[in-house]
């Protein structure tokens, strides 16, 4: 099983990233999806989570309004859209797949990704 993160960079605050999660050796469909970010220092924090169909969201009140997770179960992808980003959200950011969690936007990490670095700063 591999996750591979990409999209990260560095952005001036305001600005826009979308990142992408490729998922390969599972079955995409049964697993629940989400993104957790650790900046320097602090503790990793899960940013948004995505049922398994992607009829349900779930968002760290961080990020609301301002982040949108989605997926590709065709694509075995999983997506964040970031918008406004604040220099606050620097951080690695670690795509992870579980196959279930309770509740089931908190999942540990079954499979997690090696992460990609975002940077907002001007």
């Amino acid at each position: 099983v591999h996750l591979a993160e990409s999209g990260g960079g560095l952005v001036q605050p305001g600005g826009s990233l979308r990142l992408s999660c490729e998922v390969f050796g599972l079955t995409f469909r049964d697993y629940y999806m989400s993104w957790h970010r650790q900046a320097p220092g602090k503790e990793r924090e899960l940013v948004g989570a995505i049922s398994k169909v992607g009829t349900s969201t779930k968002y760290a009140d961080s990020v609301k309004g301002r982040f949108t997770i989605s997926r590709d179960n065709g694509k075995n992808m999983v997506f964040l859209q970031m918008n406004n980003l604040k220099p606050e959200d620097t951080a690695v950011y670690y795509c992870y797949a579980d196959l279930d969690a309770t509740p089931w936007y908190l999942g540990r990490g079954d499979y997690r990704g090696q992460g990609t670095q975002v940077t907002v700063s001007s």
